[in-house]
C-alpha cells in the first residue's frame, strides 16, 4: 500500500503532551484525520486528551471532517498542525 509522510507539528499544550515540537509519521494514502489522530495517540498517550478538543490544520487548511482522506496522492510531504484550544489573547 502506498504511503504519504506527514510533518506533524504540535503547538503549545499538544507540543508539551507529545514531548516534541514535530515529528515525521507515515500513514496509508486515504488514512482519514481520525487514522492520523489514533496514531499520535499510540505514540504519545498524554497527547489523547489534547487531541480530543485540538483543531487539525492539514497544508494550512482547517480538517474540519475528521473522516474524510487526509491525502490522496503519495510521494509528496503533507503538513499537518496540532492545535489545542488556547487562552487569552
Amino acid at each position: 500500500m502506498a504511503e504519504v509522510e506527514l510533518l506533524v507539528r504540535y503547538f503549545a499544550g499538544a507540543a508539551a503532551a507529545a514531548g516534541t515540537d514535530e515529528e515525521v509519521v507515515q500513514i496509508a494514502v486515504g488514512a482519514t484525520a481520525e487514522d492520523l489522530l489514533a496514531v499520535l495517540a499510540g505514540r504519545h498517550p498524554r497527547l489523547v486528551p489534547v487531541l480530543e478538543v485540538a483543531s487539525l490544520l492539514a497544508d494550512e487548511l482547517v480538517v474540519r471532517d475528521r473522516t474524510a482522506a487526509l491525502a490522496t496522492t503519495a510521494g509528496r510531504r503533507l503538513q499537518v498542525d496540532v492545535l489545542p484550544p488556547f487562552a487569552g489573547g
